[in-house]
C-alpha cells in the first residue's frame, strides 16, 4: 500500500465511524488536512490495530517531511518554531481544563497541532487520566503522557490562567509560575534530562508576553534541577522571539 493508499484508508475508516460517507480529496496535502481535521473532532475511543498502524505510518512520515530537530548544547535555550519537531525528552502542551486537546479542526493552537502529531492515541490517554481523576484539571497543575508519534518521548500538560481583564492579577501571576514548577517537578519526577516549554497562556489566553517570559526565566532559572540538563523555550510569534533574545540565549 503506497502513501495516498493508506491515506484513504485511514480517512475511510474515520468517515466510517462517523457514519459519513463522502468522496475523498486526491491530492496528498488534500488528504493530510481532512484526515487532521478528522482527529481534531473525534471521540477518545479504541480504534482497530490496523487503523493504528496505518495513522502511524503516515504521521512517522508527516514528521519526518517536517524535519526533526535535535539539541546538543545543555542549559537554557531558544529555538523558535514548530514545537512538534522537537526531539527532546518532553515538550510541553498549554492545555485546556479538559486535557483532551482542541476540537477545532485544523486550529492552529498549541494543543491542536501537538495532538494532531501525536496521534489518537494521545487523547486516549488522557481521557483515561481524566476519567481517573474524575474532575477538570487545575490551573497550575501538570500532567504527563507518552509522546507517541512525536519525536519527543513524552507530553507534558499543563493549564494556564486565562485572563479576562485588562492584567493579569497577582494570583495568576503565581498560575502561570506553577505551570513552569510543576511541568519541572514531572519531568524531575521521571528523571528527564530535556524538556521544551512554548509560551503559556500567551495567545487566546491573553497574557502579556513580556510578562509573561519574566515569569517563565525566573521560575526555571530558580528551580533546583537534577536530572534536567537542557532547557529549550520554544516560541512560534517574532515578537515572543524578541522578547526572549533579550535574555541573551544561544539560537
Amino acid at each position: 500500500m503506497d502513501r495516498l493508499q493508506n491515506l484513504d484508508f485511514i480517512l475511510e475508516y474515520l468517515l466510517k465511524e462517523r457514519g459519513e460517507n463522502s468522496k475523498l480529496p486526491e491530492l496528498l496535502a488534500d488528504k493530510q488536512k481532512l484526515m487532521r481535521a478528522l482527529m481534531n473532532v473525534r471521540q477518545p475511543l479504541p480504534a482497530s490495530e490496523e487503523f493504528i498502524q496505518a495513522q502511524d505510518a503516515e504521521l512517522r512520515m508527516q514528521r519526518e517531511d517536517k524535519g526533526v530537530v535535535s539539541f546538543n548544547q545543555e542549559g537554557l535555550l531558544l529555538w523558535q518554531g514548530d514545537i512538534t519537531r522537537l526531539k527532546v525528552d518532553a515538550i510541553v502542551n498549554a492545555a485546556n481544563s479538559q486535557l483532551l486537546g482542541c476540537w477545532l479542526p485544523l486550529h492552529n493552537c498549541i494543543d491542536n497541532c501537538i495532538h494532531s502529531a501525536a496521534g489518537i492515541q494521545l487523547r486516549q490517554e488522557c481521557y483515561e487520566l481524566m476519567s481517573r481523576q474524575e474532575h477538570e484539571e487545575p490551573t497550575g497543575q501538570a500532567k504527563i503522557t507518552k509522546g507517541y508519534n512525536l519525536p519527543a518521548r513524552y507530553v507534558i500538560h499543563t493549564v494556564g490562567p486565562i485572563i479576562t481583564g485588562d492584567k493579569p492579577t497577582i494570583e495568576q501571576e503565581g498560575q502561570l509560575a506553577s505551570c513552569y514548577q510543576s511541568c519541572l517537578e514531572v519531568a524531575e519526577q521521571h528523571q528527564l534530562e530535556s524538556i521544551a516549554f512554548c509560551c503559556i497562556s500567551t495567545g487566546v489566553f491573553r497574557f502579556p508576553n513580556q510578562l509573561a517570559a519574566e515569569i517563565a526565566l525566573q521560575t526555571v532559572m530558580d528551580f533546583p534541577r537534577h536530572s534536567l540538563k537542557t532547557i529549550v523555550f520554544n516560541v512560534f510569534l517574532d515578537k515572543d522571539y524578541d522578547i526572549y533574545q533579550k535574555f541573551h540565549f544561544t539560537d
